[in-house]
């Protein structure tokens, strides 16, 4: 960017751009812009607002990474030290469409940047979804991540439970159910979490996937995680270990195929050659190579899962064989993806869940860009890849941002957003709340201290606020300094 041209009017000001969405993807967004050699060399100043309808920043790390995944879970550090700079300030419990509009924020803004992701269950068209114990996956996700707008009860009754999907949210969620709940206290899971959990009578969990061991769209780390729950055994079928031309070619070409192939080919040769029977009081069984066909009903509640076996083509896709199974199991969670939802005020492709957009610049309806409009993140290409692929994603949009710049439209007013959202009555949190509530939530863990469970001892580093209200309270109760 050392040839961009700077507009003469963002010469004597910064460059002002709001951010809706302070997950990963916005926050990644936000430090691309700060990085940018326009910015760091000083030829341009740049002013950020981070908007999130939640009261607390970093979206997806906070209510969409099991609590059990310290590894991810700090990334929080990273992103917590893009939002501790003085070009950044953080607007929550600010909902795009509910509080302020979109009309609002181009008035206010050079360019405005959308990265609201993708958070609701993507579709399962199979009879039997509306059964009662038929779950959506991220709706389960929420619930043990203790979102505030999710219910705090969960029905965890049934003893044997299938998870469809082969993705790293199905795996998530088939090793929450699966694992003692004891041995999640040494995360930040509320106590109304940890007694449902420690009360499911859970014995057996199923988790199907679609095709082949070397096509599943889950990772190692995951993988192995799965052998780290105590007194739950893995549960493997020989026959589900097909394996065609391009199942040798994914081995070959890719390590972590390769990775995943050896490690559950491994485990079957363990479980076939242990001469003792299972002895541990659930059971996580991975089959592979099978569809569903529908979710088995009596008396309007799951009763099975009918499943069709698969075959592998040659391509590494598969075809059903007209073999079907039904399983007997009282729970069905659906996890096959994510889906994003419409955002107030911009066109939206329903069918892929995204809004339309060329390279992160959004475009309207008749296919022409939006000026000053962009997205980033799932939004923009869809719930695909891992957490880092979003920075990525976030230089393509900035990229194009700062090429943009001639033709963005200038504020036309100078009402301080802070000022509009009090004028409505908006109860917004800002950066130094949620450091009064990221206080109080290691003065709980604090309190909770070294606690006793069937597997040892743990010690309690956090424990999660819950409720939106409970959460706005601690960010009003004291404030921080962005120095501090």
């Amino acid at each position: 960017m050392s040839e961009l041209s700077i507009p003469e009017h963002l010469t004597n000001r910064p460059l002002r751009v709001a951010v809706v969405g302070a997950g990963p993807a916005g926050i990644y967004a936000a430090d691309m812009l700060a990085k940018s050699e326009a910015v760091s060399s000083g030829a341009l100043q740049l002013k950020v607002d981070l908007f999130d309808e939640l009261p607390t920043p970093f979206g997806l790390i906070r209510y969409g990474v099991s609590p059990d995944h310290p590894r991810i879970k700090g990334i929080i550090t990273a992103l917590h030290k893009v939002l501790h700079n003085d070009w950044i300030d953080f607007y929550g419990n600010v909902g795009l469409g509910r509080d302020i509009t979109l009309d609002e924020l181009k008035a206010r803004y050079d360019a405005v940047i959308i990265a609201t992701g993708a958070q609701k269950d993507a579709d399962l068209n199979i009879p039997g979804v509306d059964l009662e114990g038929s779950f959506g996956g991220a709706d389960f996700v929420s619930w043990y991540d203790a979102h505030p707008d999710t219910d705090r009860t969960w029905d965890l009754s049934a003893k044997e439970v299938a998870v469809i999907g082969n993705g790293n949210v199905a795996l998530d969620v088939a090793r929450i159910l699966s694992k003692h709940a004891d041995q999640l206290l040494e995360t930040e899971i509320p106590e109304h979490i940890y007694e449902q959990l420690n009360n499911s009578a859970v014995t057996d969990v199923h988790i199907f996937g679609r095709r082949g061991p070397a096509q599943v769209k889950f990772t190692p780390l995951e993988l192995r995680e799965l052998s780290h729950s105590k007194d739950v055994d893995i549960v493997l079928y020989p026959e589900d270990f097909e394996f065609d031309a391009a199942s040798d070619e994914a081995m070959k070409s890719n390590n972590q195929t390769k990775t995943m192939v050896s490690t559950l080919t491994n485990w079957l040769i363990e479980q076939e050659e242990r001469e003792e029977a299972p002895s541990a009081s659930r059971r996580l069984h991975l089959h592979f190579l099978q569809s569903p066909v529908e979710i088995v009903g009596e008396d309007g509640k799951v009763a099975g899962l009918k499943m069709e076996r698969n075959e592998l083509d040659g391509t590494g896709n598969v075809r059903g064989t007209g073999e079907f199974t039904e399983y007997p199991v009282q729970a069905v969670y659906r996890a096959v993806g994510y889906f994003g939802s419409a955002v107030d005020g911009i066109e939206y492709d329903g069918a892929a869940g995204v809004l339309p957009n060329a390279g992160g610049r959004v475009l309207d309806a008749h296919g022409q860009h939006v000026p000053g409009l962009y997205a980033t993140g799932w939004i923009k290409r869809g719930p695909v890849g891992l957490i880092g692929h979003t920075k990525g994603d976030a230089l393509e949009t900035i990229n194009h941002l700062l090429t943009d710049l001639e033709a963005l439209q200038q504020p036309t007013s100078d009402q301080a957003i802070a000022e509009l959202l009090e004028e409505r009555g908006v109860d917004f949190a800002t950066w130094e709340g949620w450091l009064a509530l990221d206080q109080q939530e290691k003065q709980l863990g604090s309190e909770a201290g070294t606690v006793p469970t069937r597997f040892g001892e743990v010690t309690r580093d956090r424990v999660k606020v819950v409720s939106r209200e409970e959460m706005l309270e601690h960010a009003r109760a004291k404030k921080f300094a962005k120095s501090l």
